[in-house]
């Protein structure tokens, strides 16, 4: 049985063919399957206010924060599906100079799709929940709130009061059909941003 791609089912038909093309060839990854992707780039910033460095052994244990800063960083993603799950697979690679590469990963399940949700896992079972809505083009995330996962328990936890909300999108570059730009702000009501990494990939 062959499967639509994730976002296609998460945000239906009519809104996933509002996306860019570069957008959908990007995230056209089916779930049951052995797709993969890789995209290239780099990233002009990757920047976080100065007292955030206090959360960066939380953030470490966690697998949830980039711990470097940096400008102009190359970056590779790798997008993998799997055969025996739904779940949509990344590895970003970060290359700050003098440094090992920094991996950060996680993965994408669906929560629900008749209200355009996704949850994003990293380690020990910590989950950002996401809507997911299609924008001028753009495939946009916005923060629902952070859970962690007990066994089928998905208990909420209060992050946002500490860190903010995250606003995610990638929209294409117009004039260029394998080329898109990504930028994640984590953003609070009281203090500004908290976090933010922004850049320009092509399609490999």
């Amino acid at each position: 049985m062959t499967h639509a791609p994730v976002f296609q089912d998460v945000l239906g038909n009519a809104d996933w063919q509002r996306l860019g093309a570069v957008v959908r060839r990007h995230y056209g990854l089916r779930p049951y399957s052995d797709d993969r992707m890789t995209v290239r780039g780099r990233m002009d910033e990757v920047w976080r206010a100065h007292w955030a460095a206090l959360l960066m052994p939380a953030g470490r244990l966690f697998g949830a924060l980039v711990p470097h800063t940096g400008r102009d960083v190359p970056i590779e993603v790798h997008y993998r599906c799997r055969p025996q799950d739904a779940g949509l697979y990344w590895d970003r690679c970060f290359h700050f100079t003098g440094r090992p590469v920094f991996h950060f990963r996680s993965h994408m399940t669906v929560a629900d799709a008749a209200r355009h949700e996704v949850i994003e896992w990293v380690r020990f079972g910590l989950g950002l929940r996401l809507r997911v809505t299609a924008e001028d083009g753009a495939l946009v995330f916005r923060d629902l709130g952070t859970v962690w996962r007990i066994g089928r328990l998905h208990l909420p936890l209060p992050l946002h009061l500490l860190l903010g909300r995250a606003y995610v999108e990638e929209r294409p570059v117009t004039g260029d059909e394998a080329a898109f730009t990504m930028k994640m702000a984590l953003r609070h009501p009281l203090w500004g941003e908290v976090f933010r990494y922004g850049g320009r990939f092509r399609l490999a």
